[in-house]
């Protein structure tokens, strides 16, 4: 079972709604044992990051995720979701993230583009890995802050402006920046290959 993390913060149903066309069992739940006892973790999320931060805390679920992290246990950040698997971020003062990245979330600068970043834009790879289909596909973005980490965590990336991390990964611990539920068949690929990799332990591109 997938667990998703339910923290009134995140296009959940959308997202439900996907695992289930796939046939991926799924579960959206708040319940500490049950997200330590899941085949894999999905982090949603839409919104500002420190009250994001707010209703984990508030949930006690801040030490639960990085304790599956700690497990081995593969978890899954999608859009804000993935932001909160950083160090910290600057939005709305600094706040620290669950630190399973390296790295802090910054606000995307003023390069000329509307911000926030909303629309389709084209994946390139950085470094090769399961997710290598991405490559030169369009998926559905909503975001005004982007991570900035080291290289060796970028499986692909965006361009608006400077190169936006699109795709994220430490080990078991992976961030998807757009909204797979949003983009199309794309996204449900992406989502078939998370699932792959779960079912075969394949975390090899780190």
């Amino acid at each position: 079972m997938f667990a998703i993390v339910d923290y009134d913060t995140g296009n959940t149903r959308n997202l439900m709604k996907a695992f289930n066309y796939l046939g991926i069992d799924n579960e959206l739940t708040d319940d500490k044992e049950k997200i330590l006892q899941a085949e894999a973790v999905i982090l949603p999320g839409v919104g500002a990051f420190k009250a994001a931060m707010a209703e984990l805390e508030k949930r006690n679920l801040v030490n639960t995720l990085k304790k599956v992290a700690t497990n081995k246990t593969p978890i899954l950040g999608i859009c804000l979701g993935m932001q909160l698997l950083f160090d910290s971020s600057q939005e709305y003062g600094l706040t620290n993230g669950l630190g399973l990245i390296t790295g802090s979330v910054e606000q995307i600068p003023d390069t000329g583009l509307k911000i926030p970043q909303m629309g389709w834009n084209q994946n390139r790879i950085i470094q090769n890995s399961p997710f290598d289909d991405i490559n030169g596909q369009f998926t559905y973005f909503v975001h005004s802050y982007y991570a900035n980490c080291d290289r060796r965590n970028i499986i692909s990336a965006v361009d608006y402006g400077i190169s936006i991390p699109s795709i994220v990964q430490n080990k078991n611990v992976i961030g998807m920046q757009f909204h797979p539920e949003k983009s199309g068949s794309v996204g449900l690929e992406l989502l078939k290959t998370f699932q792959k990799m779960v079912k075969t332990n394949d975390f090899s591109s780190n």
